[in-house]
């Protein structure tokens, strides 16, 4: 027995995940800086998540997002490291109910208030998209950090 009592858990899931995105924030803010670009970063509940957007083309409108909210959407997931675009849907506009998306996009689209017409892009950390899961069908490491270019044709609530 002695011999575990100086063993640890190392398997503290939180601090994995907080070390992971302090990791992914530096990389974001210093790419940011980098290119010039003026983001906005997504505040939840007053938590700073780490991810940005911006808005390339505004609209109005007072259409709302929700968990239940579907969205019709062209986009194209870029990986930040690389510059590799590994998703592009220019040929389609898939249909996708928010809730049921990746947590970068939920929390960033509602962020943006983005509506139909818009054009917005999004800077995700690891953990707010795949995080350490690897995604070898769309090239992705895992931890992958990325950028969304979404336009949106049409909300439904």
């Amino acid at each position: 027995s002695a011999c575990f009592a100086g063993c640890k858990n190392t398997n503290d899931v939180p601090a994995q995940i907080r070390a992971q995105l302090a990791v992914d924030s530096k990389i974001i803010t210093a790419y940011l800086a980098t290119n010039n670009i003026k983001a906005t970063m997504v505040d939840s509940a007053g938590v700073a998540t780490g991810i940005y957007y911006i808005i390339d083309t505004a609209t109005t409108g007072k259409d709302l997002y929700t968990s239940s909210t579907q969205i019709v959407v062209g986009y194209s997931a870029t990986l930040l490291t690389t510059g590799k675009v590994v998703i592009s849907t220019d040929q389609f506009h898939p249909s996708y109910v928010l809730g049921a998306t990746i947590r970068g996009w939920q929390l960033g689209i509602a962020a943006s208030k983005a509506q139909v017409g818009s054009r917005i892009r999004l800077f995700v950390p690891s953990h707010y998209a795949y995080g350490p899961f690897a995604q070898p069908d769309l090239g992705l490491p895992a931890n992958a950090i990325l950028i969304f270019d979404i336009k949106i044709y049409n909300i439904v609530n």
